[in-house]
This record gives C-alpha cells, structure tokens and sequence, in this order.
C-alpha cells in the first residue's frame, strides 16, 4: 500500500431497472476486496423509508432486523457488510429517511434554522452528507473500540477509514430516493476530485425467446442517473448469462463509461463467491485507478478462496429445519441461514435447509410430520403468540428423539416452556407474552420493560456480556468463560421457575454477570440441546462460524456418522 493518505475516499453503489439485484453483495464485495489490500473499510447503507429504523417493520416486508453491538436496529444488508468486511459495523451505518427527516424536524423545533424555510435542498441534503461525514469520523472512532486494526489513519487521536462504500436502497427513479442520490451528486463536488466513485448495479434480462441479453433497460437506467446529475463510473451487470465483451463495448458506448469499467456480475452457486469474480475482472483496480491510487498490490484471498471451495465442493449433505413463522420469506431468517452455511462449510458439509412453518405444526400429528427425516433443527427468534406451540412441537420432538437443536432467543424461551410442561411438571407453563393469566409464568417481562410503551428501540437491544458455567456444553463451544452477544428480546426466563426447572435437569449454562437474567439454557443427556436468549447469528463469519451453530452441525454429522457405524455394523451381524 502506497503512502498514508489524508482523506476518506467515498464509493457510491445505486441501482437500477428494478430492486433486489444484490447493490449490498456487490458494495461489500467490493469491500472485502480493498479489506484484503490491506485498506480500511467502513460501509454506510441508506434506506429511503419513512420509518426511523426498520425495528418495527414485518419481515415480510423487509426481511431481519439485524442488530449491532450498540444496539442498532439496520437493514439486514449490514449483516452482509460485516461478514464480507469482518468489522463490527454500528448505529452510523444504516441512515434512513425517517432519521434524516425526523433529525431535520427536531431541529426545526428547536429553532435551529433561526425561521428560514426549511426545505429538501438545502437541509434535508445537508444532513444525508452530514451522515456520511460523521460515519467516516465520529461514527468511525466508535467503532473502532472494537477493531482498532482497522486505523490506518491517526493524527490527533482521530481516526478515518481509508473507504467510505455507501450504498443507496431502492432504484434509480424512485421519489423517494432523489434528496440521497441529490446529495451524493452534491458530495461529489465537495469532495473533491478524485476522492469519489459511482457504481451502478443495473440488469441485463435474457430472453429465452431470442436468446439474447438485452442491453436497452440499463441503457435507460443509465439515462435516468445522468438526468438527476450523476454519471457512473462503473457498471456493474447482474445477469442470468455470461456477458458477451460485444454486449459490454456496446454498454460502454452508449453510458459512457470505461469498456474496463463494465463489470459482469452473473448469477453464482454462492454469494461468497462474488469477491472472486470481481477481483478476476479487476473491479478493485479499477476503483483505485480512478481515485489516482497506484496499487498493484495482490489481495490475500487464500483463506476466502479455500472457504468458497468448501461451500462448493462439500463432502457430505446434511438436512437442517428451520422452524418458524416467517419461512415464506427466507430473509427474515438471512443471518441464521448464512451462520448454518458458515458451520457446514467449515465442516465440509453441504446444508440441505427444510423450512418448516411453526403455525401449520400447532397440531403434534402434523409437527412429527415436519420433523421426518430432518438431521438437526434451530428454531430461530420473533414477536407474538402465532406460531409459539407449533415451535413448542417440535422441540419437544427434537428433545425426546435426541436430534440436535438450537434456539434463538423465542426459540430459548419456547424450549423453557416445553421443558417446564413435558419435564418438569408445570402443566399450562407459558409465557406472559401469550398468556397472562398462566399459572406458571416462566417466561415473563423484564422489569425495567415494565413501564415501556412504545415499540420502537426500547428492547434490550445490543452487546451484554454472558458468564458460562464451567463444564457445560456452552463453556465447550466457546473455549472461554466470558462472552459477548447481541440481543434484541422484551422477555426473559423468570427466575422464580430456575430451581424447579434446574431439579427437573435443564441447565443455566449462561448467565448475565450479576446472574439475574438466563443467557444460555442447555440438557446434559443429549446429543446436542441448547438455546440462546441472544442471537449469536449475528457474530458468525463466513471464515470464523459461530461456536453455537458449528456445535449444532457437528453434532448432526457425528450422530450421522454415529448411525452409519451402527448400521454398517449390524449389516456385517447378519450376514
């Protein structure tokens, strides 16, 4: 790496002719490639929604909620960041038109704009970029409490990253994207030259009809970009085909952008694999040849590679459920499906998901059904009573058939519920979330929820620490005895049911340090049975899996290996 800069260079991702093409994928691949040039990287992701944050919305129709160790409520694409990136990422890093405008009012309020009419342009744009400045600054000097490796940069006692990407959501086009894409025309300029670069992530559809790719869409999305004022610099094309250079020099020509600068990026069997393929076409480079940045530096990407291989060329096959009552949406459970595939990967196995509704399991006959067949099961996290005793169901067929289980936060305290009936005679056993007038309230209300009112971030939200009890499946996993994790939960275990479900055999392996709160729950006699009240789905790498899903997936290929064993043995027996 060249000589230490003084200035934050900002990358742009938009997108466009229509939403979900990946911008997330391809700004945090882009990142993990600058990442392994040794540069640091910060990743901002804005959302043009009215809401404040995305903590109330239903993940039908926006997918997880992925929470940061201070507590933030993002946009699930942060998760990608921070795998792809492997920095802890936090509050600065997911701007909403909700915070931008409900920032911009409060001040209005005040009288901050001493009675000036208060307008898009210049206020509302001002603060979008005031955003972006404070992620590369302030925001950036709090997150690196935790990544310090991360500071390339130190004069004062600031900190700035090398990178600032900033992915814009939604499409080109959008009404309500215009005041972010204003603004980021507006950065540019303030910038200053060779301090910034756009990327548009477009679309190249196949007709199966012609058997052609069809350029005209991106040509037009394009247009719609230089119309508000910005010009891309590189393309970037999603597309079900490999992109012929022909159809490429033609994009070049007609969005004038560089034929280097038109990047292909084609459907993949992983989405792990889309650094390789962009560093192949040299996107790094391109990028840093445009900010005047001489680097010929060769990323180190030995260890991505040889994960991605893993991913692609496993050695066994494994079938995990995932129960629970958003499965026709699988990005409200994104997190926990990639932590799965980390653990598979570093395993070598390939991850068969069986996605299981928990409202259609409420009846036993149907949940036993479900579970046929199926290796291991994680019962994830969520709100509400619909769905909770089809979850109750089936992990009380996962308990009483020793299959390997992991629950999520509502799947810790579904699991204290079916204990506290089936094992410890607590007949009726709920939780006040569902049923207040339960006679045995193991679950109940956090205190200092008590006087809580409305929704929106007052959970216990963020980073606690977690003291594991020696000798215990949790203290085995993680090889240490004090852990952080992230939690996003209203309810706990009510500590006037401990004994009687600790006589009855379930343990408190996890505890919060002044041993108030439960953390980790786990069975002694069985194959692999433990449940979280936070969600370690959050913490899991792609090269670094999380403890608790990789203990899961181990245990289902020992016991798979285990059966294999007893079968082959009792083959030889007969003959």
């Amino acid at each position: 790496m060249n000589n230490v800069r003084t200035k934050t260079k900002y990358v742009f991702v938009t997108g466009g002719v229509v939403s979900s093409l990946g911008k997330g994928i391809v700004g945090a691949s882009l990142g993990k490639l600058l990442r392994a040039r040794g540069y640091s990287v910060t990743i901002v992701k804005f959302d043009p929604y009215i809401n404040v944050d995305p903590g109330t919305m239903s993940p039908f129709q926006h997918g997880e909620v992925f929470v940061t160790d201070d507590g933030a409520e993002t946009d699930l694409d942060l998760g990608h960041y921070e795998r792809f990136i492997n920095t802890n990422l936090g509050k600065m890093n997911n701007v909403t038109a909700g915070s931008v405008y409900l920032n911009v009012i409060t001040k209005e309020r005040r009288g901050d704009y001493l009675g000036g009419t208060v307008q898009i342009i210049p206020h509302i744009t001002d603060e979008i970029k005031n955003r972006l400045r404070e992620a590369a600054s302030d925001g950036y000097n709090k997150l690196l409490n935790n990544n310090q490796k991360d500071c390339e940069l130190i004069k004062d006692g600031d900190c700035h990253p090398d990178f600032l990407i900033a992915e814009i959501g939604g499409t080109v086009g959008d009404i309500e994207g215009l005041p972010f894409l204003e603004a980021i025309r507006q950065f540019k300029i303030e910038a200053g030259f060779g301090n910034t670069v756009f990327i548009h992530v477009t679309l190249l559809p196949y007709l199966n009809s012609s058997g052609e790719l069809k350029t005209k869409p991106s040509q037009h999305s394009v247009n719609t970009l230089r119309s508000i004022g910005i010009q891309p610099d590189i393309l970037v094309c999603r597309s079900s085909k490999p992109v012929p250079q022909a159809e490429k020099n033609k994009l070049a020509l007609f969005t004038s952008v560089l034929p280097e600068a038109v990047i292909e990026c084609k459907d993949l069997k992983t989405i792990y694999e889309v650094p390789l393929a962009l560093e192949a076409q040299n996107m790094a480079q391109t990028v840093l040849k445009m900010m005047h940045m001489d680097d010929d530096s060769v990323p180190n990407m030995d260890s991505w590679k040889e994960m991605v291989n893993k991913i692609k060329n496993p050695d066994k096959t494994i079938k995990i459920a995932i129960a629970g009552k958003y499965t026709k949406l699988s990005d409200a459970y994104i997190s926990v499906v990639e932590s799965i595939k980390h653990a598979g990967a570093a395993l070598g196995a390939s991850i068969d998901l069986k996605w299981i509704s928990s409202d259609d399991c409420a009846d036993y006959n149907i949940a036993k059904e479900a579970m046929a067949g199926v290796d291991g099961l994680v019962v994830p996290g969520g709100f509400g009573i619909r769905g909770v005793e089809g979850k109750v169901n089936v992990i009380n067929i996962a308990r009483t058939s020793n299959t390997p289980f992991l629950g999520l936060c509502l799947g810790l305290q579904c699991a204290v519920i079916e204990y506290a009936r089936n094992a410890a005679g607590l007949q009726d056993a709920n939780s006040t979330e569902f049923n207040t007038e339960t006679p045995f309230p193991v679950i109940d209300l956090m205190r200092e929820q008590e006087e809580v009112t409305e929704y929106g971030g007052t959970m216990r939200l963020g980073a606690y620490e977690c003291h594991l009890q020696p000798n215990t499946i949790a203290a085995n996993m993680y090889a240490t005895d004090i852990i952080s994790e992230r939690h996003r939960h209203r309810y706990e275990v009510n500590n006037l049911y401990r004994e009687k479900l600790a006589e009855a055999g379930l343990v408190f392996s996890g505890l919060s340090p002044d041993k108030k709160l439960v953390e980790i729950v786990e069975l002694k006699d069985h194959k692999y049975f433990i449940a979280s009240q936070f969600h370690p789905e959050f913490k899991s790498r792609p090269e670094n899996p999380h403890p608790l899903f990789y203990g899961l997936v181990k245990a289902v290929l020992e016991q798979k290996e285990n059966a294999n064993k007893s079968g082959s043995s009792l083959q030889e027996l007969s003959r």
